[in-house]
C-alpha cells in the first residue's frame, strides 16, 4: 500500500479527489509486481479519515472510487465511512488505485426527514440509481422488474454483457438488456417462463427478495449455515431476535419458488415485515428497494 499518483489522472478526477486519500494497492512477489484479481478472495481495506463538517453532516456521500487503468473513476458500491471508527472501509478483489471522494446527490422529492433519505442518498452517490429524471427519485412509485435487476446488479458490481446472446425474448434493446442476459447467464434468474422476464412488470416483494438471495448465493456471500448466519448478521445490526416464516400471518401466501429465499432472509433479520405480515405478493416501491439495498451494503 502506497500513496497513489494523481499526475496521470484527468483534471476532473483530480478535482473530485482533492486532498483526500489516494492509494495504490499492489502485490509484489520476489521483487516483481504481480497483477492480482481473485473474486473468491476479497481483501478488506480500512483507511483513517477525518470528514469535513459538510461531509460529516452527509456521511452517505463519502465513498470510494476505483481508478481503472484508463484513469476512469468507478464507484465501489459498498465503500463507506464508519463514524464509530473514523475510517473509510471497502473490500476489493483486485489491486489498483483507490480514492476517497465526497459526492452528495439529492432529489427534490426526497426530503431530509424522510425515512428513506439516507438510503436513497447512499445508492445515488454510488451511481446505483440516477433517479427518474428532472431531479426526481419518485420514492413512492413502484419499481419494475427490469429497473430492479439493473440496480441490484450495480449494487454488487455485476456488469452487463456488452454483446447479449441467448437473452430473454422480451429483453428488447434498452438500459436493462445487457443486465438481463448477464443475470440469465449467471443463474440469478430464469425469468417468468417461456423465456420471458417481464421487465416492465411491477416487481413483487417475494420476487425482489428472491433475486437478492440469488445474487448473494452466486457471489458466495451467504453464510454457511442458518445458525451461524443468524449470529453473524445480528452482530452486524440485522434484527434483534431469530424469526421464521411461521411468525408471520401471511406466510402461506409465499410462492413455493420464493420460500427458500424468504425463509433465509427472515432468519437473517433482513426481512422484518410489518404488523406481523410479510406481504409477499405486494409490489415494492422505489423507497423500499433503496432501503433494502442500503441495509445490505452497509453491513
Amino acid at each position: 500500500m502506497s500513496r497513489g499518483d494523481a499526475s496521470a489522472l484527468s483534471q476532473e478526477v483530480r478535482k473530485a479527489i482533492g486532498d483526500r486519500p489516494l492509494l495504490q494497492l499492489g502485490l509484489t512477489l520476489n521483487g516483481q509486481r504481480v497483477e492480482w484479481n481473485n473474486p473468491g478472495a476479497p481483501v478488506t481495506i480500512t483507511i483513517p479519515y477525518t470528514p469535513t463538517p459538510e461531509e460529516l453532516a452527509n456521511p452517505e456521500g463519502i465513498l470510494i472510487w476505483y481508478i481503472d487503468g484508463s484513469g476512469k473513476a468507478v464507484p465501489v458500491p459498498h465503500g463507506r465511512y464508519d463514524p464509530k471508527t473514523g475510517t473509510v472501509t471497502f473490500t476489493t478483489t483486485h489491486f489498483s488505485q483507490f480514492a476517497v471522494v465526497y459526492q452528495k446527490v439529492s432529489f427534490k422529492d426526497v426530503s431530509q426527514g424522510a425515512w428513506y433519505y439516507r438510503a436513497v442518498s447512499f445508492i445515488a452517490a454510488r451511481e446505483i440509481t440516477n433517479g427518474t429524471g428532472q431531479g426526481s427519485y419518485s420514492p413512492e412509485a413502484p419499481i419494475t422488474r427490469g429497473e430492479f435487476m439493473v440496480m441490484l446488479m450495480c449494487a454488487y458490481g455485476l456488469q452487463p454483457d456488452m454483446n447479449p446472446k441467448d437473452n430473454f425474448s422480451d429483453a428488447g434493446s434498452t438500459f436493462y438488456t445487457g443486465y438481463l442476459v448477464a443475470a440469465k447467464r449467471l443463474g440469478i434468474t430464469k425469468g417468468v417462463g417461456s423465456n420471458l422476464f417481464a421487465p416492465n412488470k411491477e416487481i413483487t416483494r417475494q420476487e425482489m427478495f428472491t433475486l437478492i438471495y440469488n445474487v448473494l448465493k452466486i457471489l458466495g456471500r451467504l453464510p454457511g449455515s442458518q445458525g451461524q448466519a443468524a449470529s453473524g448478521f445480528y452482530d452486524q445490526g440485522f434484527g434483534s431476535s431469530v424469526k421464521s416464516l411461521s411468525d408471520f400471518g401471511d406466510a402461506e401466501k409465499i410462492a413455493p419458488w420464493a420460500r427458500e429465499a424468504m425463509a433465509y432472509l427472515v432468519g437473517m433479520g433482513v426481512i422484518e415485515g410489518h404488523a406481523g405480515l410479510l406481504n409477499p405478493t405486494g409490489t415494492a416501491t422505489r423507497a423500499e428497494m433503496a432501503q433494502v439495498l442500503y441495509q445490505l451494503l452497509i453491513k
